[in-house]
Parts: C-alpha cells; structure tokens; sequence
C-alpha cells in the first residue's frame, strides 16, 4: 500500500492506494496551526485508516523544499520553516517517507494521463491561491521545480499586485462576495478571464508548453470561462509566441494525491 498525505490550507486528506493504483480510501482531517501538531495529528489519523500500513508514503508540502535532506523550508499556508518533515513524518506512518511541492505533484499526475500527446506539459493550480508545474517528458522539471507562479507581481491601479492576489479562488470571493461554483454571469466570468490570462501569458511566454492544464477549485469550472479565456489570450498571441491548447483536469480536486501515488510507485520500483 502507499499513502498520499496532501497538507492543504484548512484540511489535510490521506489518501490510500494500492501498488496498482487503485484508491481504497480517504480521510481528512483539519490542519493544525502547529507544525507539532500536524505531526501528532498524522500519526493518530492514519491508526484509524481501514489500511493503516504502507511500503512508502509521499507527502505533498505547500511550499519550497530541500528534498535531499527531507525539509520544508517554508510553507504557503503556515508560519512553518526548516521542520524536518520527511524524518518526522517517517517516524509515525512507520514506512520511508518522500516529499514534493503540492503542485508540481498534481502535475505530474495529470500529465501522466496525456503523455502519448503531449511531452511538455504546464498545469497550473487556480484554488485558494495559484501554483504551477512543469513536467517534460514524465518527469518534473527541475528548473522549474520550486517556482511559485502564484508570486508573479503585476501592477494594478499603480500598485505592485501579486497574481493570486487577484486571480486566484480566494480574490474572487473578496471581489465578487462568490464561489467559482456560484458565479453565473457570463461578465462576472469575463473579468475574472482577464485576470487569469494576464498571468497565463506571461508563463506562455517563458515556458511555451505543448499545452496547459488547468485545475483547483476554480479550474474545475473552467467550461465556464473557456470561451472568454481564449479570447482574452488571443489579444497577447505573437507569431513567436503561440497559445497553446488549454484543457480542464481529468481530477481537478485530486490531482495532487494521485501525483503521490506516481511519485510513490517511482520512488519503490
């Protein structure tokens, strides 16, 4: 059995699989403000699983990481630095443990599924806040394996302005009081593809992928914001610089833990 332990900003999920990939279960659990606790929390949750032992384990980190030595060097969603989170997690689930950036987890995934098509895949995260990855050939790129596109700084009414400060799910919700799943107005839509797109061109630019996958809370929505998307992209398109396809996930919510089971399967083979 592996175990996918997906640390997400209010909730952690695990998530059992078996050698073959098949997912047996999954439970959540929400996270603790402290990384002691988080650790605590793991051991005891996992005891109450159906499937409780396991030959590896990945953790998905929000954040940068020194994967060598097994460290979270800073967390997207908690005051959390330089915890030795492959060792502490290891120690309660009892099996070796990797770790990886959340993202580039569930790109990995989703890229899997299209690989005879595409080789250069960009998947990009739009939830609480926006991430991206970038997988060539099956395998995460290392360039870009600790990039934070959600970071990008554009100006906004003369003002430095993160991307997924006014892009991503979060920004939404304080800008139109409305969940992705609770907008219908095809202007509403229309705005929130303008904001997407100016981040979305800019990663085009550097990375020119074969195709963009797009994810996370709102991604999942994007048959939504499809149509106005690819018009405000078509605006930025140079002869050097095409726009390349852009498809919904096959597993928006659960990318980043069928990316652990990839990463587990690999790690043991």
């Amino acid at each position: 059995m592996y175990l996918a332990v997906d640390i997400g900003a209010t909730k952690v999920l695990l998530a059992v699989f078996t050698i073959s990939g098949k997912l047996l279960e999954q439970r959540k659990f929400p996270t603790p403000e402290h990384y002691e606790d988080l650790i605590s929390e793991l051991g005891k949750e996992t005891a109450q699983l159906e499937h409780s032992t396991f030959s590896h384990a990945v953790v998905a980190v929000p954040g940068r990481l020194d994967r060598a030595h097994g460290i979270g060097i800073a967390f997207g969603n908690r005051p959390w630095q330089n915890v030795t989170i492959s060792k502490d997690a290891a120690r309660v689930l009892k099996c070796p443990v990797s770790i990886e950036n959340d993202a580039k987890l569930a790109a990995l995934s989703e890229a899997l599924y299209i690989k005879k098509e595409f080789k250069k895949v960009l998947y990009v995260t739009i939830s609480t806040g926006i991430s991206a990855g970038l997988i060539v050939n099956g395998v995460i790129d290392p360039d870009l394996a600790d990039s934070e596109s959600g970071q990008m700084w554009f100006e906004r009414d003369g003002k430095p302005v993160q991307w997924e400060d006014f892009a991503s799910g979060r920004a939404i919700v304080e800008r139109f009081g409305l969940r992705a799943s609770e907008i219908t107005d095809p202007k509403t839509w229309q705005t929130i593809a303008h904001d997407i797109a100016l981040g979305l061109i800019e990663l085009i630019s550097v990375i020119q992928p074969e195709v963009i996958v797009l994810g996370g809370g709102v991604g999942s929505h994007y048959a939504k914001f499809k149509k106005p998307l690819a018009e405000e992209l078509k605006k930025y398109e140079l002869p050097i610089v095409p726009i390349p396809p852009i498809q919904a996930a096959q597993h928006p919510e659960e990318a980043v833990i069928y990316g652990c089971y990839q990463l587990a399967k690999r790690a043991r083979e």
